[in-house]
């Protein structure tokens, strides 16, 4: 596969010029991306989903606090309105981000946590995906905490132009906006990650996700964004999400074909 939903993210923020971690773009790219090649790879929900025996949504409201969403639904309408429900879920998937500050690993897993126990309580024999990239860079510009607000008069004239380019003198004139990343940080994101629990296609009395796909990404708002194909992390990027269509599929089919 040449190109991946995650590519298409890198893509965006390189033409928006930095990551903004304080408003993530990734979700809707990796949710449209992941439908399309579910509908060109996988025959039963090609199937269902052309005769309208189900639609997609994205960001539906789920069960529980904090405004809680599911990024991307795919599910049988309401006979009564049209729209999402819950007990009509066929594919639920949850894209997260630790792209820059891994502190945030925590919270970023207790949200896939309980999304999972919102959704399965409901819904046990929904296929349930989960995606998160993680940023491998060993320093990050931290644009919109510390450079913008000090720029804003010029900031779209004399900065914007200059991020994600390669400008490697940007380290040095902006030097009290960056960021260290230790060496561990992010293989501590992927081994925590690794905890989500998982099940197996056809175990749908089990508690799990039925796919997790860790990406690594390398985001530093200095350097153009890219996928981390080459990485410490022991990732194959390219066999991961070819992994998790696969998988998907054999698991849809296995609870809406057989």
């Amino acid at each position: 596969m040449s190109k991946t939903p995650f590519d298409a993210v890198m893509d965006a923020i390189g033409k928006s010029g930095y990551h903004n971690h304080r408003r993530p773009l990734h979700s809707d790219i990796v949710s449209k991306g992941l439908l399309d090649d579910l509908l060109q790879r996988c025959e039963t929900l090609a199937h269902d989903y052309s005769q309208g025996l189900v639609k997609h949504w994205l960001n539906v409201n789920a069960p529980g606090g904090r405004g809680r969403r599911l990024d991307l639904f795919i599910g049988e309408p309401d006979p009564s309105t049209g729209g999402p429900s819950l007990t009509g879920l066929r594919i639920g998937v949850e894209n997260k981000s630790v792209m820059t500050a891994h502190r945030n690993r925590t919270s970023r897993f207790d949200d896939l946590r309980e999304t999972l126990d919102a959704v399965l309580r409901v819904r046990q024999e929904a296929v349930m995906a989960a995606t998160v990239l993680i940023g491998v860079a060993d320093r990050v510009l931290n644009v919109p905490d510390r450079i913008k607000p000090r720029r804003k008069n010029d900031f779209e004239a004399a900065v914007l132009p200059r991020l994600s380019s390669g400008d490697q003198s940007l380290w040095t004139e902006f030097d009290y906006a960056v960021s260290a990343n230790r060496p561990t940080d992010a293989n501590r994101t992927f081994t925590q990650f690794r905890e989500l629990p998982t099940r197996s296609p056809g175990l749908t009395h089990m508690y799990g996700y039925d796919y997790v796909a860790l990406i690594p990404v390398h985001v530093d708002n200095v350097a153009p964004p890219s996928v981390a194909r080459k990485n410490h992390l022991g990732v194959n990027v390219d066999a991961e999400y070819e992994s998790m269509l696969d998988t998907l599929c054999r698991a849809y089919s296995a609870r809406w074909h057989t």
